[in-house]
């Protein structure tokens, strides 16, 4: 499983995502380029479970080092490794402290918030303004839990529409 191999894009706002964590998991797991397979990354703390699949962007870089995060935003789970298509619809704007770095030394780590473009039941949701408060309050919720116990000191920036999500993508697309 090769992934420097998949672009990022598919069109200017269709991009791919690489399933590493099926919704209604606890255990995060992570691509490992040098064995290229999936590899438990770490345990969620008890009670938390990903609520929806948990991916990346292929062939981009973030801030934080790794490629973009993103969120897929359906109904089913899927498995890890598998490769969607999606569109965005929105960003959730993310800072956090650099593990082994001085506490005071932050950087951004948004998360796209994608709907894989095969979601039938989901086809007319265009924005995360479209989701209710609580939908988003609970995302947020979720992304601080996550990172709980982990040394991460994770802060909700705020939201970015569905523009702000494809210029971060872009702005992220590695030189192949």
């Amino acid at each position: 499983m090769n992934l420097a191999r998949i672009p990022a894009f598919v069109t200017d706002s269709v991009f791919h995502v690489v399933v590493e964590t099926p919704r209604g998991s606890s255990l995060k797991l992570a691509y490992e380029p040098k064995w290229e397979a999936m590899a438990v990354s770490r345990p969620l703390p008890i009670g938390v479970v990903y609520p929806y699949d948990w991916g990346f962007i292929p062939s981009t870089e973030a801030a934080d080092g790794d490629p973009v995060d993103a969120m897929l935003l359906w109904d089913v789970p899927s498995f890890p490794g598998v490769v969607i298509e999606c569109r965005a619809i929105g960003v959730l704007q993310v800072e956090q402290n650099r593990l082994n770095r001085p506490p005071r030394a932050r950087i951004r780590n948004d998360r796209v918030i994608a709907i894989p473009v095969e979601a039938r039941r989901e086809q007319d949701v265009d924005s995360v303004d479209s989701l209710p408060l609580r939908v988003r309050q609970e995302l947020e919720q979720f992304a601080i839990a996550a990172g709980a116990l982990e040394g991460k000191d994770i802060r909700v920036v705020g939201w970015g529409d569905p523009s702000a999500a494809l210029e971060l993508i872009q702005q992220s697309v590695k030189a192949q």
